[in-house]
């Protein structure tokens, strides 16, 4: 919502890019959304892409073999030795 303010206060887009650290096709993009449909149309909408397609099944056993696939929290081994993380 900051873009919101910072369109309000007439800031352009270029401005607004370079102080929210995001591409100048952004901030154009977020630009032409407010002008179109104000502060609302630049409230999320939740996250993009596609739904994942793996069964709950599926999903617990890749939370499984990723957990034992995790280095230990003390650290990991390396051909060095051992890392700390």
């Amino acid at each position: 919502m900051q873009a919101a303010e910072l369109f309000e206060q007439k800031i352009k887009p270029t401005v607004v890019a370079r102080r929210l650290r995001v591409s100048m096709k952004s901030a154009c993009q977020w630009h032409q959304l407010w002008r179109d449909g104000g502060v609302q149309a630049l409230a999320s909408r939740g996250p993009s892409g596609s739904r994942c397609r793996l069964s709950p099944c599926c999903l617990e056993k890749l939370a499984a073999y990723l957990d034992e696939a995790r280095p230990p929290t003390a650290g990991w081994r390396t051909r060095c030795g051992l890392r700390r993380g």
